[in-house]
């Protein structure tokens, strides 16, 4: 099927990761993907959590907003009066989850490391590009305390990417934009590894049941992604100056 931007079915939108851009956080990162624009931003807090009761061990956790003017329509930003809504807070535990599955938290020492995920321009994709994006501004959070003597080899496991998937017309495509996401009879956004390890699935039916090889050929899609992601990312943490390596151990 013709796509609206011209693409494959199994093809990304074209992505970009560019670090650096705040001052004040250990680790910031703008990523681009389509017409998705967001800026996440890492920073540690000394301390973990007083639930978490595990004598050294760390913790990581995101939040999620977007920009009231991400969207065609300006909007208010969530949480200016009362609660956050249900989908920011949906959103923001898959970002933290994800997340979590790439660092070892027992060797994080008692820390917290906070990603916060800001939505500049919204063109579908923004959770998934948060997660991607993510990665890169924990990975330089975790160099800085490596730096300092303070973590060591192993802090790190792998990279963790993420991407959209979809059926739309009965096709499975890959990376939704937003109208596809809007019409698309089934929407997942699945988190794995470059090594074909899955970290999550989040997704449903919007009507009738679909059949399970559907399901199998949209996370084949998406799986089958996941090295372009991560190099990707690597490429960004390179330009940077930062060798996974050493975290990774």
């Amino acid at each position: 099927m013709t796509r609206t931007d011209g693409r494959g079915h199994d093809a990304p939108r074209a992505l970009t990761i560019e670090t650096g851009l705040q001052r004040n956080p250990v680790g910031s990162v703008l990523v681009r993907t389509g017409g998705t624009t967001i800026l996440v931003a890492a920073s540690i807090d000394e301390g973990a959590p007083p639930w978490l009761d595990k004598a050294g061990h760390g913790w990581l956790t995101a939040e999620y907003a977007m920009h009231p003017c991400a969207n065609p329509r300006r909007q208010r930003r969530d949480g200016r009066k009362g609660p956050i809504d249900g989908r920011t807070s949906e959103i923001q535990r898959l970002i933290g989850r994800a997340l979590r599955a790439c660092v070892n938290l027992e060797r994080l020492g008692a820390r917290t490391i906070n990603v916060d995920c800001d939505v500049l321009d919204a063109d579908g994709g923004t959770r998934t590009a948060s997660v991607t994006g993510g990665f890169v501004a924990v990975a330089m959070a975790l160099e800085s305390l490596r730096a300092r003597g303070l973590v060591g080899p192993g802090v790190l496991r792998k990279p963790v990417a993420a991407i959209s998937v979809g059926l739309l017309g009965g096709h499975p495509l890959l990376d939704l934009c937003y109208v596809e996401d809007r019409d698309a009879d089934v929407d997942l956004n699945v988190v794995g590894t470059a090594d074909q390890e899955v970290v999550e699935v989040q997704g449903t039916a919007e009507g009738a049941p679909v059949p399970r090889e559907k399901i199998d050929a949209m996370l084949d899609l998406a799986m089958n992604a996941m090295p372009g992601l991560v190099k990707a990312q690597k490429e960004a943490l390179q330009q940077a100056g930062i060798d996974l390596g050493k975290l990774v151990g």
